[in-house]
């Protein structure tokens, strides 16, 4: 595919904001989970689509792990200032004290899994019934089972075996009290996509996107960066390599790739020739187990 051919775009823009709009037309207290991620960010572009020159009709909303690249949760800021919308953060380091929550031990101890208890309590103190989110089914195997709207229960978890048909773009929002809607507007979009739509419409990106030079260390083959969040050992040896990031999540469970992509033409042409997704290539979580992501989806995970 031409990178430089959008016309196919139109079709993915118009069915996100479609969905968009049947989030806003069928629940009474949506929010849309914004981290300042390129998906996240891409979402923000339709929700303006969407409901521009009005207000977005959800708040934004970001579980903030507190191993964070700094990168991202500035440009979330300055984003937010940029729309004039309402950002709500939790904490999950709160969740963890208020909860007696065990911290994960480790080389590289992951708050992931605890993100799920700091998302349902938000769902609990906001009374959300339907959470926005930018996952898409190419990401992970998990990622391709689930429906563009999501049923959780009333303890927020999924059971992939009892979803929901979705003919001819009809999205059955209906739910019981104490239920969850999770909404995948861009779940049929793939990284390429993301990154061609971004290209289309010039869109800002935090700097980690891009080549940068980073002290990381090797493991297992993935270059994962140096942090106050990750247990070096003795016989880890610090590099400074030229990298970039291709998703980005916490810092304890992200790794970069090697790159001198400085422009998003440059991207492009690297996931053209990449043979793995971005999760795949750089979530440290996910290669726990060949269930990983289902499992935490099944606990009540984005």
């Amino acid at each position: 595919m031409n990178i430089h051919n959008f016309d196919y775009l139109d079709q993915l823009e118009s069915e996100a904001i479609h969905i968009l709009r049947e989030v806003a037309g069928q629940f009474e207290k949506p929010g849309l989970l914004f981290s300042g991620g390129k998906d996240s960010i891409t979402l923000v572009r339709l929700a303006e689509k969407a409901f521009r020159p009005g207000r977005f009709p959800f708040p934004l909303v970001h579980i903030d792990t507190g191993h964070n690249f700094l990168e991202a949760l500035d440009f979330r800021d300055k984003l937010v200032k940029q729309l004039n919308e309402k950002l709500i953060v939790r904490k999950v380091e709160d969740t963890i004290k208020a909860k007696k929550l065990t911290e994960p031990k480790g080389k590289f101890a992951s708050r992931n899994a605890l993100q799920t208890y700091t998302l349902l309590d938000i769902i609990e103190e906001f009374k959300f019934d339907a959470l926005i989110g930018g996952a898409r089914r190419d990401e992970e195997k998990a990622r391709a089972k689930e429906r563009i709207f999501s049923v959780r229960d009333e303890f927020g978890q999924w059971n992939p075996k009892l979803q929901r048909p979705e003919l001819w773009n009809i999205y059955n929002g209906r739910i019981q009290k104490g239920e969850n809607i999770r909404a995948f507007p861009i779940s049929n979009w793939t990284e390429l996509d993301v990154w061609n739509y971004i290209q289309r419409e010039q869109l800002e990106l935090p700097s980690i996107y891009f080549s940068h030079e980073r002290e990381c260390i090797n493991h297992e083959g993935q270059w994962v960066a140096v942090s106050p969040f990750i247990k070096l050992d003795a016989t880890d040896e610090i590099m400074m390599k030229r990298v970039r990031y291709r998703t980005v999540g916490d810092m304890t469970c992200t790794a970069a790739v090697e790159s001198e992509a400085m422009g998003i033409d440059d991207i492009i042409k690297e996931i053209i020739a990449s043979k793995t997704s971005e999760r795949g290539e750089t979530r440290i979580d996910d290669k726990v187990s060949e269930a990983a992501m289902e499992d935490r989806k099944k606990n009540g995970y984005f």
